[in-house]
């Protein structure tokens, strides 16, 4: 119910946003256009005329948010856009840019992967902008009598599921974590390394892992699991953010920056703290 109110909370805006701009009788019509004209120069869309596809390359933690609430909300106000999602983890979803994925939107788990692309000139540097922040979980399975109250309680578990670090982002958070704790080189040499947080998550859940560390906002998307400690503060030396751009060569210019600028708007923003995802800008 929360989720479905939010969505048309977000539908009724833009809405109103589109109402404002039109005339109620035929003597305001040359306003009304004028209006219209200048909000269209001024986002760099052509309002009701958008349409095609635009592909957005997520990581896997943001697909609950954007494929329950935000894609359907946006192609509502929008029906002439097809918003397809790419999910996977951003190491992954970066190689898959780079070799030639038609992203018309990046959004990572981690500043890593999206300056990588934007050094090979692949971004847009004036549309990155770090805006959500996650922490990292250590989770059981939600039947699991082990007693763990602590990160450096893995250390006793007998299987481990971890991202792995060369791809995955809360796997290179884990591994930083963990390292600062003294605690890597025990947990690698018994951890089973998933291809994405989705992965991990399910290998818990599925007591195929005595524990595992994901995403909170991952966690709390299923009962089978229940989160037993938050990595340490002083364990990362800087916060778990996301950062979302638009590519260098965005295949459709238009419809990608109206959905651009819907995902960092504040109500796009709200459905992703209702997810556990923080606003990083309201940090900043």
């Amino acid at each position: 119910m929360k989720k479905r109110v939010m969505l048309l909370l977000l539908a009724a805006t833009m809405g109103l946003a589109m109402m404002g701009c039109q005339s109620s009788d035929g003597g305001d019509g040359d306003k009304a256009s004028e209006s219209n004209k200048s909000q269209t120069e001024e986002n760099g869309t052509s309002g009701s005329n958008l349409e095609g596809t635009v592909t957005l390359a997520a990581a896997a933690s943001l697909e609950y948010a954007f494929e329950e609430e935000l894609i359907p909300a946006f192609e509502e106000q929008y029906p002439d856009v097809n918003i397809e999602g790419v999910y996977d983890s951003s190491g992954k979803l970066q190689q898959q840019i780079e070799s030639g994925l038609a992203a018309d939107l990046f959004f990572s788990a981690a500043p890593t992967q999206m300056n990588a692309l934007e050094e090979e000139g692949m971004i847009d540097s004036d549309t990155i902008v770090n805006l959500l922040e996650n922490k990292i979980v250590l989770i059981t399975p939600a039947s699991s009598d082990a007693e763990f109250s602590s990160f450096k309680d893995i250390a006793n578990a007998g299987t481990i599921a971890v991202g792995d670090p060369e791809s995955v982002p809360v796997g290179q958070y884990a591994q930083e974590s963990l390292t600062n704790l003294g605690l890597w080189d025990t947990v690698s040499a018994k951890a089973s390394f998933g291809t994405n947080v989705t992965e991990v998550l399910n290998w818990v859940a599925e007591s195929s892992a005595d524990c595992g560390i994901v995403y909170a906002t991952d966690a709390a998307t299923t009962d089978k699991v229940k989160v037993v400690a938050e990595a340490p503060a002083d364990s990362l030396e800087s916060p778990v953010l996301y950062p979302v751009a638009m590519t260098k060569d965005v295949p459709n210019q238009e419809a990608a920056r109206a959905f651009y600028d819907f995902i960092i708007s504040d109500d796009a923003v709200s459905v992703f703290e209702s997810y556990g995802f923080a606003d990083y800008r309201s940090a900043e």
